[in-house]
């Protein structure tokens, strides 16, 4: 992950964009990009979607990726910590129930 999140910076401070990153602006990025990511399965089984669009499925992906990374890093979060923090969290909220299979 820090290899990641170290790519990402350094490909947007070579860049000079850093001034144009605050906190509200990635938020909606990672929305907008979220919807991109969304547009190729409208209309479509999620089989048709991926069959006619997994390139672009892969950069929608990767675009939000590359925008909560930025985010967390410029709220100095450590993304990766809270990801395992929110999946203690949900085993408790949502346990395993041996006798019935669940869809969360």
């Amino acid at each position: 992950m820090k290899d990641l999140i170290s790519k990402v910076v350094a490909f947007r401070d070579e860049r000079g964009w850093i001034e144009f990153h605050k906190e509200k602006d990635l938020a909606i990025s990672i929305s907008l990009e979220a919807s991109e990511l969304l547009e190729n399965f409208r209309w479509r089984t999620s089989e048709e979607a991926i069959q006619d669009s997994i390139q672009n499925i892969k950069e929608e992906m990767a675009d939000i990726l590359i925008y909560l990374v930025q985010l967390a890093d410029k709220m100095e979060i450590n993304l990766e910590e809270e990801v395992f923090n929110k999946l203690k969290k949900n085993a408790v909220k949502y346990p395993v129930n041996e006798n019935e299979v669940t869809r969360k």
